[in-house]
């Protein structure tokens, strides 16, 4: 039996300051103590998206606050906890870096274990904060930065069967929102207005299709969106518009994680089959339907985090780091802050989804 381990989760990568205590019993049952988030909403709506300097600033200035709230929340101190785990990347290097220090300076103030976590690798178990999901899984990562999809055969153990070639799907929500005049951030404000609208209205581009791998592409898309948003009037138009961006991005999203769904059964027979969708984009109601669907005409269970652990949260970086120490992992202090760091690092290597020189957190 592993020990029971009492974490406290920090994660600033974007434009969330976030702390949370998560309690991993030593029969694998898992307990979200405290969960508190800081949005910097207010700060980036003026310019319709994360300005990195700002996020930094603000990460500064609320990071103590925010871990205080957490543990006072989970009625515990710095005394009851039995590690400390901070995200190290990728992700807005400037915020990582505060998140990081600060989890370092705990660690080394309370004499407790540090684990630098992936913070893709949060996202990874973030469905597990709210249901019994053993390993291995099939995994749909889909967020405001990053699109693939990955066979998790256990903590730490992602290999890669696709990923987006450019724009992540969430990034294709915002900047089409963007281009619609909804306001920051776009995602959400879009599918708040495709409700009621037809998504058969407008044709567009439907990528990849020549290709029989598991790889994504939302650039066209976007741009033939943004194009039609230019000349489109009235609330019915836009609402239609709306509607089909959403359907022609859960439609991609649904067409690959087949094509995977497939490669993953063929290589996991006579297993419990299991496929997770986390990241921002498994809030959208018309996504998550139209992925729930796929894996059960596949024969596959389908589960998602719950909506509060959907984006970004501290909650599912602490279970991440439990998990870690429960296998008695941890990082020492000098651990760096990444801005980019691929959970499959022999795929990332050996079959880079973008060429050299292109830069950014889902390089």
């Amino acid at each position: 039996m592993t020990p029971i381990q009492t974490v406290l989760g920090l994660e600033t990568s974007c434009d969330e300051t976030a702390a949370a205590v998560v309690r991993r019993h030593d029969d694998g049952r898992v307990e979200v103590l405290s969960s508190v988030i800081a949005s910097q909403i207010a700060a980036h709506a003026p310019y319709g998206g994360v300005v990195p300097e700002i996020a930094a600033r603000a990460h500064v200035e609320c990071i103590d606050a925010v871990t205080e709230e957490a543990l006072s929340e989970a009625g515990l101190s710095y005394n009851d906890l039995t590690g400390v785990a901070a995200t190290a990347g990728p992700g807005l290097v400037g915020g990582v870096m505060v998140g990081l220090s600060f989890g370092k300076a705990v660690a080394l103030a309370r004499n407790l274990p540090l684990v630098a976590v992936n913070h893709l690798e949060g996202h990874a178990v973030s469905a597990r904060l709210g249901a019994d999901i053993a390993y291995p899984f099939l995994l749909l990562l889909v967020s405001g930065g990053h699109c693939q999809l990955l066979s998790v055969e256990g903590v730490g153990a992602c290999d890669r069967l696709g990923s987006t070639l450019d724009d992540a799907a969430g990034e294709a929500f915002d900047k089409i929102a963007k281009a619609m005049g909804l306001p920051y951030p776009g995602g959400p404000a879009l599918e708040a207005l495709a409700e009621g609208g037809d998504p058969g209205q407008f044709t567009l581009p439907r990528m990849l299709l020549g290709r029989k791998d598991c790889d994504f592409s939302f650039s066209g898309l976007k741009t033939a969106a943004a194009r039609l948003a230019e000349g489109v009037t009235g609330e019915v138009a836009r609402r239609d518009l709306a509607a089909c961006v959403q359907a022609a991005i859960a439609t991609q999203l649904a067409e690959k994680s087949d094509r995977a769904i497939q490669a993953y059964a063929a290589s996991h027979p006579g297993e419990g089959l299991r496929f997770v969708v986390a990241g921002g984009v498994a809030a959208n109601r018309a996504v998550r339907e139209r992925l729930h669907a796929t894996a059960l005409a596949n024969g596959f269970s389908f589960d998602a985090p719950p909506l509060a652990y959907c984006t970004d949260n501290a909650a599912m970086i602490a279970l991440a780091g439990a998990e870690r120490l429960s296998l008695g992992l941890s990082d020492g202090l000098d651990a760096v802050a990444r801005p980019r760091w691929p959970l499959d690092a022999r795929a990332a290597a050996s079959h880079p989804s973008h060429p050299p020189g292109r830069k950014g957190a889902k390089a």
